[in-house]
């Protein structure tokens, strides 16, 4: 139905008699928010981020990024550690209609007691979050068998976007009553820009990351091309091409070749 062409003529018609148009402005159904922000409304604070893909990190002083890498080189997961806390984050594909923060509210509480932790649900920063207790184990010590889980208090906040979920993990002080820590992991959160793209993808799939591109291209230099042999290690002897002889060992009289008369030693009549 041609809506553009009947409005036209409306439109035309509202001015013959001489009343002034409606201004041509299309309203979004968002809520107005402080952040974490979606791509199109991104502030410009002027706060420098990095940018890991379907996430944009603010650079905070005082804050250390760790990303993780799967086997093929590709960032699973990313996590912001200052002092004695840690968030990691996560964003998640959404459905346009509504937001999946409630239903995932309730899976990750019915996960934490049927391990044997507890999550409830309290008013927090961005609104309601689960707070308590979840069970992990610490990391190994070299050469030691992997520790049994313990309970550790954790935070878990979500906020739903625009056809996207962002989930943030609050471990440590911040999770155990560590005001200043936690208000600057919250601020960390708050500040996160969340690029979902255009493209459909299965409500729940998590967005994709990447490195930056300073980051990457100094990974890429860093692994050898492919069918090439691992290098030895610094300082080791080189090795002979395979079907060499053996060499002796250093010191040692050098072999005859194959085939060879054997020789006298020296002083030996001939």
């Amino acid at each position: 139905m041609p809506f553009g062409r009947r409005r036209s003529r409306i439109d035309r018609s509202l001015r013959e008699r001489g009343v002034p148009p409606e201004p041509q402005q299309r309203l979004r159904d968002v809520e107005e928010t402080t952040g974490p922000w979606d791509e199109a409304d991104a502030p410009e604070d002027g706060l420098a981020r990095i940018d890991l893909g379907a996430i944009r990190l603010p650079a905070l002083p005082g804050m250390d990024l760790r990303v993780e890498l799967n086997q093929q080189q590709k960032v699973i997961g990313a996590t912001l550690r200052h002092g004695n806390s840690l968030l990691q984050v996560a964003a998640f594909a959404a459905p346009r209609a509504a937001g999946i923060w409630d239903d995932v509210r309730a899976e990750l509480a019915r996960s934490a007691s049927g391990q044997g932790a507890s999550l409830r649900e309290v008013e927090g920063t961005f609104g309601l979050e689960l707070a308590g207790t979840v069970m992990a184990a610490a990391a190994p010590q070299p050469g030691q068998p992997t520790p049994p889980a313990t309970r550790r208090p954790a935070r878990f906040l979500g906020v739903d976007g625009p056809r996207w979920f962002l989930r943030g993990l609050l471990s440590g002080s911040a999770a155990a009553g560590g005001e200043a820590e936690a208000a600057a992991l919250e601020a960390a959160f708050r500040g996160i820009v969340v690029v979902r793209g255009s493209e459909p993808m299965p409500v729940r799939e998590p967005l994709p990351l990447a490195l930056p591109p300073q980051a990457a291209a100094q990974l890429a230099a860093q692994q050898p091309p492919p069918g090439a042999a691992p290098q030895p290690p610094p300082g080791a002897a080189p090795q002979p091409p395979p079907g060499a002889a053996p060499q002796p060992p250093p010191g040692a009289a050098p072999q005859p070749p194959p085939g060879a008369a054997r020789q006298p030693p020296a002083g030996d009549p001939a």
